[in-house]
């Protein structure tokens, strides 16, 4: 990793938990070094030498940070597998796995017996995972309460309470408050959907951020209907719709589809990747915009997000289509596996009427059904070998993943290149210094057919090339 000043310390001041455990801060005021996430005041950026691991900075006299604890970050090699858990661990908890399961069947999900995984989430957050997951229930539940015209019923079951009894107690030894309290609307549930409030650091450039997306999908999977962004959800067994727009300078309202309330805690993480509601623009913008390149696109898109995507699959199934073809044409084409694979559903938006195509669906096709929509046979034999990959879980799209493993994975499946591994890694593995290098409208922003050249030029735009690149795309979309 780049251990330039100009790279690090953007992220320490963002507190970027994307980059923990792969570089540590040394600060000369304290004599201590952190993690680039430690919740101390920022030193000034004088203050700062950065080191590529903890006895780099032990060795230059530094000793650990009582705060952030050091020794908790998770790395790379073997020794840090268990760590690492703990950050995989709290977000399977946040996603609702102990709402339906035990804590012994998401410790052997993991390989871990009860005992290890009670012990490494106590390390690392100081409470048990049960603690973790009725705080998670009981948050949830309030937000519900404040912001739904659910019934209480439906609220404390869809939060994963066995009985509104429970939940009653539970709400109120822990808040001091009956659930009844909350209510700011008493009607009963009507309609179809249930509001929620997703927070972000602002500003948000919305209409670029759900134009790209609904820009890149078929129509019948996604799509704008004036500001509002909507599209049909798979999440298991569970289907419905959202349908999100901004509500006040740091919320996006999004109404979601009574069908998916059973999945609400998963379906939360998703929408805040797909919209990359955890990204800090200011910290971004203020980097990029110091680049001369870079400082007009910045200036005229404040807080441009990195499209994430609701499902690694459905974006890396678009991408390959999208390689070497227009927007136009890959969505053509894109739209013909959907009227091939997707699973009709209904919906309040006619036009809205089928899911994404699943990687499952696209396995048990053959080269001849593939190639009928429109691929060439090359192509053709590349989803199908990434559809296989996917399907029997030899490869994981998702934030969660080690990114280093799957582009090395993607790279060695046939017809997949730097290119569409980095664009991947951009969107599905929400890396936001990935980087396609080899884009044609990146190289020609930057007056060079010389993938090297863009690669030694973008060190400047480290380590948030990612949002660079979205800038570049949204310029040229936009006539910039």
């Amino acid at each position: 990793m780049n251990l330039a000043t100009e790279h690090c310390y953007p992220i320490v001041q963002a507190r970027d938990a994307r980059f923990d455990g792969l570089f540590f801060v040394g600060v000369s005021s304290t004599g201590v070094y952190c993690r680039p996430v430690c919740t101390v005041r920022t030193p000034g950026r004088l203050r700062c030498t950065f080191y590529a691991n903890a006895a780099s900075a032990e060795a230059a006299g530094y000793r650990p940070c009582l705060r952030c604890r050091p020794e908790l970050a998770p790395g790379r090699a073997p020794i840090d597998s268990v760590r690492q858990s703990a950050g995989l661990l709290f977000d399977a908890i946040q996603a609702g796995a102990l709402a339906t399961g035990n804590v012994e069947d998401l410790a052997a999900d993991f390989g871990l017996s009860s005992r290890q995984l009670r012990r490494i989430v106590s390390t690392e957050y100081g409470v048990t995972p049960l603690a973790l997951e009725r705080t998670r229930r009981l948050l949830l539940a309030k937000q519900l309460l404040t912001d739904s015209p659910l019934r209480i019923v439906d609220v404390a079951f869809a939060c994963g309470f066995a009985s509104v009894r429970q939940f009653n107690r539970i709400f109120a030894q822990h808040y001091r408050l009956n659930p009844h309290t909350l209510r700011r609307n008493k009607g009963v549930q009507s309609g179809d959907s249930v509001p929620i409030k997703l927070g972000f650091r602002g500003p948000l450039a919305w209409d670029a951020l759900a134009g790209f997306l609904a820009g890149r999908g078929s129509g019948r999977t996604e799509m704008l209907q004036g500001r509002q962004y909507v599209r049909t959800v798979a999440v298991d067994e569970h289907e419905g719709w959202i349908a999100a727009q901004p509500d006040t300078g740091s919320v996006l309202k999004v109404e979601v589809s009574l069908s998916l309330l059973p999945v609400l805690p998963r379906l939360q993480i998703r929408l805040r990747r797909l919209f990359d509601l955890d990204a800090s623009p200011l910290i971004i913008d203020q980097q990029l915009g110091s680049n001369p390149r870079l400082r007009d696109m910045v200036l005229r898109t404040p807080g441009l997000r990195v499209p994430g995507a609701m499902d690694g699959f459905e974006l890396a199934l678009r991408a390959i289509v999208g390689q070497q073809v227009s927007v136009k044409s890959a969505t053509t084409v894109f739209a013909r596996f959907v009227e091939c694979f997707g699973r009709s559903i209904v919906t309040p938006f006619p036009q809205l009427d089928r899911l994404a195509p699943t990687a499952e669906a696209v396995a048990r096709a053959d080269l001849s059904q593939l190639i009928a929509l429109g691929l060439t046979g090359k192509r053709a034999a590349t989803v199908l070998a990434l559809a296989r990959a996917v399907a029997e879980k030899e490869i994981l799209l998702a934030p969660s993943a080690d990114s280093e493993q799957v582009r090395a994975t993607l790279l060695a499946l046939p017809g997949i290149g730097p290119w569409t591994t980095e664009y991947i890694a951009m969107r599905a593995l929400a890396d936001p210094d990935a980087f396609p290098a080899s884009d044609l409208a990146l190289m020609k922003i930057m007056g060079t057919d010389k993938p090297k050249v863009l690669q030694a030029e973008a060190e400047a735009w480290r380590p948030w090339r990612a949002y660079a690149a979205i800038h570049v795309w949204h310029s040229l979309s936009a006539g910039g």
